[in-house]
């Protein structure tokens, strides 16, 4: 565990500057994953995110991978050498402490599998919340919270075992502090200035409909496709006269070769009764000016309805005047 905090020291170096309108759902997360299947064998995994680009990698014992060309952020390549050798030295230690864990509490069975999830997020006016967290066998025991460590809820007892343990060690529960409440959001700020063209880049979704296969006798399924949308959240939902289908069945959003998303929205309904059923699309991209394919092929977006009532109000009383002069 001393360990620790000289990698998450390095893993959130000191970068300053970014403008507040930037400051947009762009969570830093790291995710380690540290596979046990007996006393003497392990691996463990990380990947780090910014919002929902995934921006390093690394593998058990190999180096960190530079997802993106601005993954560096503000550190030199003298720092990443340091963090490369400081992550070793960690990766080596905590395993080491795991079973020296397991030694002590014979409660506690191989195979384990253990994760790691740390980060924070930076809204504007510099306010910042962040997030320590620790999980045996996929369940939540223990996370850092304020000055100390806390036991989740319903964590086994021998949970309180390794917090005294931690609490116990006040250099590592002040570096922690000082990692989530300052270094980490100094980070985000660094990564948006870095990677802001991309970041920033809006794709506007494509949408078509299609009609799925009969889940029963006398029933379709319709099926929404939105494609080749960027960033990652979108709304979709199958509507009636403008009443959401609460029905409606989103399925998970896919990557594309291109980095963009894709997403189907399906819906079952007693064949004869499509009548009136429209897909609705919003995205950011679309600024508002929301996707409506209507079942039947009819097809419309917000925005042109829009525009179709604006030209009315200017143009029909122009083009009456006119007819009148001439009459």
């Amino acid at each position: 565990m001393r360990y620790l905090q000289c990698l998450l020291l390095w893993v959130f170096p000191r970068v300053w500057g970014q403008s507040e309108d930037q400051l947009k759902n762009f969570p830093f997360r790291c995710l380690q994953i540290s596979s046990f299947p007996n006393s003497s064998c392990s691996r463990t995994d990380g990947l780090a995110w910014l919002g929902d680009v995934q921006t390093h990698r690394w593998s058990n014992a190999s180096t960190i991978s530079f997802l993106k060309p601005w993954s560096k952020g503000k550190l030199s390549d003298q720092q990443w050498e340091n963090l490369q050798l400081v992550f070793q030295v960690y990766r080596t230690s905590f395993t080491r402490d795991v079973q020296e864990l397991v030694k002590m509490l014979p409660i506690i069975h191989y195979p384990i599998e253990m994760q790691l999830s740390a980060g924070c997020e930076v809204h504007s006016g510099n306010a910042s919340e962040n997030f320590f967290n620790v999980a045996f066998q996929g369940k939540h025991i223990l996370s850092f919270q304020g000055t100390s460590f806390q036991k989740a809820p319903d964590a086994p007892p021998w949970t309180e075992v390794a917090i005294k343990v931690l609490n116990n060690d006040q250099g590592t529960r002040e570096t922690i502090q000082q990692l989530l409440n300052h270094t980490c959001p100094q980070l985000v700020l660094g990564l948006l200035e870095a990677g802001k063209a991309e970041l920033e880049k809006q794709e506007k979704p494509v949408a078509w409909l299609s009609r799925g296969v009969s889940p029963s006798h006398g029933h379709s399924q319709l099926v929404c496709h939105v494609y080749g949308f960027y960033p990652k959240p979108v709304w979709v939902m199958w509507m009636q006269d403008e009443q959401e289908q609460n029905s409606t069945q989103r399925g998970d959003i896919l990557p594309n070769a291109d980095g963009t998303w894709y997403l189907q929205a399906t819906l079952v309904v007693e064949t004869g009764n499509e009548a009136g059923l429209a897909c609705w699309v919003k995205h950011s991209s679309l600024e508002g000016k929301d996707i409506i394919l209507y079942w039947g092929g009819r097809y419309s977006t917000l925005g042109l309805i829009l525009g179709v009532l604006a030209a009315l109000v200017v143009f029909v009383p122009c083009f009456v005047f006119l007819y009148r002069k001439r009459w």
